[in-house]
């Protein structure tokens, strides 16, 4: 295991229990500093190889995945790992189904459902969870 994000770098999330996530949008190049460890990329398309291990969930934009239990199982383990490793959550863009991912990663760190999205746009992006059913799928995640 290797240490996590640095507090305050761009994109990264700080959850309540101490946890960082980072989050971005693949459109954009890959930040400076260090790697993923673990990486969960949310597309309608096969996602880019990359250089460190990933999991790749079927989840079209502006919309909701296509597996609930594979992505119920694979933001678990994204929650689990960001205890101790660096965990970059990411889709096209970095604000729909990223926020959406960020959200549920603060339900599962604690913040209540009904207040994830707004944690998320606090404290990640003011426009992440775009759609009024991606805000639905965070309410009932958990």
């Amino acid at each position: 295991m290797t240490s996590t994000w640095e507090p305050g770098a761009p994109g990264v999330l700080g959850l309540p229990s101490g946890r960082l996530v980072r989050g971005r949008g693949l459109a954009r190049p890959l930040p400076e500093g260090p790697r993923p460890d673990f990486a969960l990329y949310m597309l309608g398309r096969t996602p880019p190889a990359v250089a460190w291990e990933s999991r790749w969930l079927r989840w079209p934009d502006f919309g909701l995945p296509s597996d609930r239990a594979a992505t119920d199982a694979a933001l678990r383990e994204a929650w689990t790992r960001a205890g101790g490793e660096r965990v970059e959550v990411a889709c096209a863009g970095g604000q729909g189904r990223t926020g959406t991912v960020l959200a549920c990663l603060a339900v599962l760190d604690g913040v209540p459902a009904d207040e994830a999205v707004a944690y998320v746009r606090a404290h990640y992006l003011p426009g992440a969870v775009e759609t009024p059913w991606q805000r639905r799928f965070v309410a009932r995640f958990g």
